[in-house]
């Protein structure tokens, strides 16, 4: 299972460069993910150290396994970054919140409507709320509120009417098929699948993705040293929002990037899961 993890890091060198990594610092890798960004941290300087967190176990074990080379210069937490108690300070702090290709794979984590799965989406398998109790028991309306503030999708009344008729659903290629058959065709047929904007919103839904990272940017400027930085590289619209005005209106922070980061065109090539990618990073005054 921890071979199988492979998360290859976005905006790998302009998060390191604006990190300022020093030598003998302390870091925090919010997300650890497999440990991509967390092994270029370990390397950018003498005697780094760091911390990983993670809410999947398997994001975990591989990170840990990836990582066993830097020895106790690295250290894991596994559980929500915004339920995470450090005791010290440290010289920057990262969080890239895009969801790993591994989980994406993994049919039956429920994440991808590409091969038929469990219609679950949790990140951290020890919760109990899952992709299906939303989709089987909650209301009309609140499915069309989700899919609609979650997802931006302008078809959010239509697919909670169809899935409220059809269910309960059991995977996550029938839920697919179910949005897909109540579209436009020139919808079914656009640039991404019909079904795409309703998964992102679901599995923000069943992790609590924007309520988590509010919570966590309240906390995580407090836990920076003097002038250390803080990186949060997002993937779709609501969550940059979110960083961009946070960053701007806390006064413990001052903006590094006043425009935001994306990638090149040669990363775009490379690595397409790069396209949707934004990078934002500040200072602890």
């Amino acid at each position: 299972m921890t071979a199988q993890f492979h998360h290859v890091p976005v905006l790998a060198e302009p998060t390191i460069a604006g990190l300022e990594i020093v030598a003998d610092g302390t870091y925090l890798d919010c997300t650890v993910g497999g440990g991509g960004h967390s092994a270029l941290i370990l390397r950018a300087a003498e005697n780094v150290k760091l911390i990983g967190i993670d809410r999947d176990e398997m994001a975990i074990a591989a990170a840990t396994e990836n990582l066993k080379d830097y020895g106790d210069r690295v250290s894991f937490w596994r559980g929500n970054f915004c339920e995470y108690k450090p005791d010290l300070k440290f010289d920057g702090i990262l969080a890239d919140l895009g969801v790993s290709s591994t989980q994406f794979d993994v049919a039956e984590r429920g994440f991808s409507f590409r091969e038929a799965g469990d219609l679950d989406m949790r990140m951290d398998n020890r919760q109990t709320l899952t992709a299906a109790e939303i989709i089987n028991h909650y209301k009309e309306a609140e499915l069309a509120d989700i899919f609609f503030k979650l997802g931006e999708e302008r078809l959010s009344r239509r697919i909670a009417r169809q899935i409220v008729e059809k269910r309960p659903f059991k995977t996550t290629l029938e839920l697919a098929n179910a949005i897909s058959g109540c579209v436009p065709a020139s919808y079914r047929h656009g640039r991404i699948h019909p079904a795409t904007r309703t998964f992102q919103a679901l599995r923000i839904a069943v992790n609590r993705e924007l309520e988590s990272l509010e919570k966590w940017l309240a906390i995580a400027p407090d836990w920076l040293k003097p002038e250390g930085k803080i990186a949060v590289i997002t993937f779709h619209s609501l969550e940059d929002r979110i960083v961009k005005h946070t960053f701007r209106e806390d006064e413990r922070l001052q903006v590094i990037t006043k425009k935001v980061i994306i990638a090149t065109d040669a990363e775009n090539k490379a690595n397409p899961r790069a396209r949707s990618a934004k990078l934002r990073i500040a200072q602890r005054l």
